[in-house]
């Protein structure tokens, strides 16, 4: 299938929500429409990354949905679905533009394969997103953030049961699971009762490990006087 096919189908095609196929409908530049469709957005050994919009080779709600449908499988593959229904995975977000909505589409998909979630409430650092998948005893993570790129960016990172970024075999195998999703064959309706959301009294938990890994704790409650800049 050509750029352009694929062009016409989420153009007509009403899988796609309104949203996205009225903005496919107004692009007029042949190049634009090449950019968007010419190719899938790669998932990469890191995940995703790329500028936000509707197409193939954009961030947006199918493109996260065929991400995480695909570490699904991986996991309903490799660990079967009794150990995915209680063990799951942690999903958190930045602050970036769509980042909350992303961790949304990627609970409600991973719920929807029958593979339990946590949740981040709120924006959070991505080493909370470690220490959560640690906590938990959870099978993977998976944090959407966009890091350093520009506004127009945002991304999707992978991590596995260690808290870390997906490291040989699982990378490929991820990608290679990844590549065979069909969008129009991912469920994106959330069951709700699969989906734990982890507050701010989860935070504090987060909070006091982090207190524990100073070198001197002495030395801080005499830094009455102390400024930071943040």
């Amino acid at each position: 299938m050509n750029y352009r096919e694929r062009y016409e189908q989420w153009l007509n095609d009403e899988f796609f929500d309104e949203a996205t196929r009225r903005e496919l409908k107004s692009l007029t530049d042949e190049k634009e429409i090449e950019d968007r469709f010419y190719r899938d957005l790669e998932f990469g050994t890191g995940g995703l990354r790329g500028v936000m919009g509707a197409g193939t080779n954009r961030m947006n709600k199918y493109t996260v949905g065929k991400a995480t449908a695909g570490l699904g499988k991986y996991l309903l593959d490799t660990y079967g679905a009794e150990a995915c229904k209680n063990r799951g995975v942690v999903i958190g977000y930045d602050t970036r533009n769509n980042s909350e909505f992303f961790s949304r589409t990627a609970a409600n998909v991973l719920s929807g394969m029958g593979i339990r979630v946590y949740r981040h409430a709120h924006a959070r650092p991505t080493p909370q997103l470690s220490f959560s998948v640690k906590f938990w005893n959870a099978l993977a993570g998976v944090v959407v953030t966009a890091s350093h790129n520009p506004k127009e960016y945002n991304g999707y990172k992978a991590y596995w049961n260690d808290g870390s970024q997906l490291v040989p075999p699982h990378d490929k195998n991820v990608i290679d699971e990844v590549k065979k999703v069909k969008v129009t064959d991912i469920k994106f309706t959330a069951v709700p009762d699969k989906i734990k959301t982890l507050g701010e009294d989860f935070d504090q938990k987060f909070l006091n490990t982090v207190k524990t890994l100073s070198l001197s704790p002495e030395a801080i409650q005499h830094q009455h006087d102390l400024k930071i800049v943040f």
